[in-house]
């Protein structure tokens, strides 16, 4: 059950740091820190595990470059992330003032 909440938790995190950026795009390391910044504890596996979930949904595009991965919003993942929309799957925003 806390295992399934943190990674609701972290996909909800990776999604809002990237309808925040610009060009909704952000690379897996600087999402690590953003996450674990947040106070959801991420590794490099749990990362790409979400990323690549996320991936499989439509909410983002993964782009693997070898040195380098970088994920990008879709339209259906910005809207997760703002709480327009839900996914199972991913936590739903909450309420902010």
């Amino acid at each position: 059950m806390a295992d399934r909440l943190l990674t609701e938790h972290r996909r909800l995190a990776i999604l809002r740091h990237l309808e925040k950026s610009s060009e909704f795009t952000s690379n897996a390391s600087i999402l690590i820190d953003v996450v674990n910044g947040v106070g959801v504890g991420t590794n490099h596996d749990q990362m790409f595990a979400a990323l690549a979930w996320l991936d499989e949904q439509e909410l983002i595009e993964m782009v693997d470059h070898g040195h380098l991965v970088v994920a990008v919003a879709t339209a259906r993942g910005a809207d997760v992330a703002t709480g327009r929309t839900t996914h199972p799957g991913v936590k739903r925003p909450t309420a902010r003032r």
